[in-house]
């Protein structure tokens, strides 16, 4: 199996804040996004442009995967940020406002003229009715490798914002955009994380969240604070006895004599071979964490 990122728990952190992108070397999140966009007031997009690309070109993040949120190419700051993000050579540029494939295919395309090393991916935010309606011919384009095209974002908040929605608990009105946008990450191979959580003293409230993003399929979840770290690499990671009970399953198929068995009982369950696929990648997340840690 192919090696994989763990992308549990996915930190925004504000560029204008030198600070905060230093303290951002000791949190423990998958992933960091150092934005340049909704974090960051008008009259500072220069100096947050400044000390991104400062803080990614000088390291100590270690295995933190480092994200540049750019401003959009219709801003004033778009092209400029995403010029400086491609010559510092993040881990992946994430690209807000996305709406049809040609985004990606354009923003692949200046990121290569400016000279964006090849390991330099897309992420890219659905946060409008235009994506979602758009999702399967906007994440096909990762089916091509010049598109560069890793990992969607959700952006439930402008989802609300644009749809006049109310984020309330269980987000009855946002399951239908969620699912839309997990199923065609998985039709096309590209990662999905899940929108914020606003209320970050709510610790209830995120558990749940967290628990019905990963019950949906999402592979993590963007986050506004770091307490929020530790309880989302907690639910986004398989657990121990789920672990244990794939290596089984793989174990199991693994006989010579079930090599041309369909199904099989495993501890009173009944297992089919498509299980050992799923336990594969299991062991496989499991693996990659506990490599991270």
């Amino acid at each position: 199996m192919t090696s994989l990122r763990p992308r549990r728990s996915v930190l925004y952190m504000p560029g204008s804040n030198a600070r905060a992108l230093e303290k951002a070397k000791t949190i423990a999140a998958d992933a960091l996004i150092l934005d340049l966009e909704d974090a960051v007031a008008p009259d500072a997009k220069e100096i947050a442009r400044q000390q991104v690309i400062a803080a990614v070109k000088a390291g100590g993040y270690g295995r933190r995967e480092i994200v540049i949120r750019v401003n959009g190419s219709t801003t004033p700051w778009g092209k400029d940020d995403l010029v400086a993000a491609a010559k510092a050579g993040p881990d992946a540029i994430l690209v807000p406002k996305v709406s049809s494939p040609g985004d990606i295919m354009l923003t692949a395309m200046a990121m290569r003229e400016a000279g964006a090393p090849d390991h330099t991916k897309i992420w890219a935010m659905m946060e409008t009715p235009t994506a979602i309606l758009s999702a399967d011919s906007i994440v096909r384009t990762a089916l091509d490798p010049a598109s560069r095209l890793a990992v969607l974002v959700m952006g439930t908040n402008d989802i609300a914002k644009e749809t006049r929605a109310r984020i309330t608990p269980g987000r009855p009105s946002m399951l239908a955009y969620l699912s839309i946008c997990v199923a065609a990450a998985r039709a096309n191979g590209v990662d999905i994380v899940d929108g914020v959580y606003n209320d970050f003293s709510n610790e209830a409230g995120f558990r749940a969240e967290c628990e019905q993003g990963r019950d949906f399929g999402m592979d993590g979840k963007t986050l506004i604070h770091p307490n929020q770290v530790a309880i989302c690499n907690e639910i986004f990671a398989p657990a121990a006895a789920e672990v244990a009970f794939a290596r089984k399953i793989i174990d199991v198929f693994g006989l010579p004599e079930n090599a041309a068995k369909g199904a099989l009982q495993i501890d009173g369950k009944m297992v089919e071979r498509l299980h050992a696929d799923m336990a594969r990648r299991t062991v496989a997340i499991a693996e990659a964490i506990a490599a991270s840690a």
